[in-house]
């Protein structure tokens, strides 16, 4: 018995083990990957986007507290792969853990729900994950730097707001983004698989040709994001809104296109109000959608049952109207002469 115990505790301990270690190669991965897109911003390099805060509030939402070192394993591997170990770095790997972990707690606290399939949810994920506990790592990062003097004092809310910034569109945008992924299996098979490719198509070569053409035409996109919100809910929104925001932050970091002949400030305030106003568009408007959806599927469900009661009380009532008619057969002349016969 002791064997078999301890042979289930070793399965536990090296599935945790594996565990701990994919989401630190997760967020290492988004953190190379959004390293290579960066802008220097009074002196401090900064990301527009920061993907690895989506990937850690979507491992905490969808595998708990559990998760959480292998955030901070991903963060000091990717801290180790720029620079060496100092004390300001090691209180920037306290903030962008605990960042993350304040907005599953947060979220926690209002009963969100992975599917994102209320309204409530995306404004969850939007004011409490997304705007407010990233405060937390950009408050730290930023200050910390100003602390070991690799920041001017004067240039803290400057670099802060970016920071906080790239931190808040990494969940507003690749969060969402993996809980439809993770969800993927157990979404219905769409019969509009023709629209769903026309739909591609076309995001496929607008929203290049938008982010990149001298003549600012980043309003194109958004009819694409309302098109996939009202057709595909969050999975096409969200998706599409993925592509335009990492197409539009490539070109505002090559400076081309509707960014061009802008200085380092003015392209991260035009980027970052775009992909906010991109993201906000596509989760509050898909989560609106699927809100209305569940609201008609519940009301149709209740009518059919509805239907039900009423053909079984309707039923009741004819058998009732029917059994005195039977009783007065039986007491005519006709019924007792036919009872008198058998």
């Amino acid at each position: 018995m002791a064997g078999v115990v301890g042979t289930e505790d070793l399965r536990r301990a090296v599935g945790y083990a594996l565990e701990v270690t994919a989401v630190a190669a997760c967020y290492f991965a988004a953190g190379r990957l959004g390293l290579m897109r960066q802008l220097v911003v009074d002196g401090a390099v900064v990301t527009p986007i920061w993907p690895p805060t989506g990937v850690a509030v979507a491992c905490l939402l969808l595998f708990g507290m559990r998760s959480w070192p292998g955030i901070a394993l991903g963060a000091l591997l990717v801290v180790m792969s720029i620079t060496s170990i100092q004390p300001a770095v090691a209180g920037t790997l306290v903030g962008n853990t605990a960042a993350p972990v304040c907005a599953y707690y947060l979220l926690r606290r209002v009963g969100f729900r992975t599917d994102l399939a209320r309204l409530r949810d995306g404004f969850a994920l939007v004011f409490l994950a997304a705007l407010t506990a990233m405060l937390v790592s950009a408050t730290a990062g930023a200050g910390l730097l100003v602390l070991t003097g690799k920041l001017a004092a004067g240039g803290f809310w400057l670099v802060w707001s970016t920071w906080w910034a790239g931190d808040a569109m990494g969940v507003l945008i690749v969060t969402p983004v993996l809980l439809v992924l993770w969800r993927v299996h157990r979404l219905p098979r769409t019969p509009r698989w023709k629209e769903a490719v026309g739909l591609a198509l076309i995001a496929g070569g607008l929203i290049p040709f938008a982010t990149r053409s001298d003549v600012s035409l980043l309003f194109l996109v958004y009819p694409l994001v309302i098109w996939a919100a009202l057709r595909f809910q969050l999975a096409g929104s969200m998706l599409c809104a993925a592509l335009a925001s990492v197409m539009a932050t490539v070109a505002a970091t090559d400076q081309v296109g509707p960014f061009s002949r802008m200085s380092r400030i003015e392209v991260m305030i035009k980027l970052q109000a775009f992909n906010g106003a991109m993201a906000l568009t596509a989760l509050l408007l898909s989560a609106v959608i699927a809100e209305q959806l569940h609201t008609r599927r519940s009301v149709e469900q209740a009518c059919r049952e509805l239907v039900e009661v009423l053909e079984h009380l309707t039923a009741g009532e004819s058998l009732q109207a029917r059994s005195p008619l039977d009783a007065g057969d039986q007491d005519s002349p006709e019924g007792k002469d036919q009872s008198h016969r058998g």
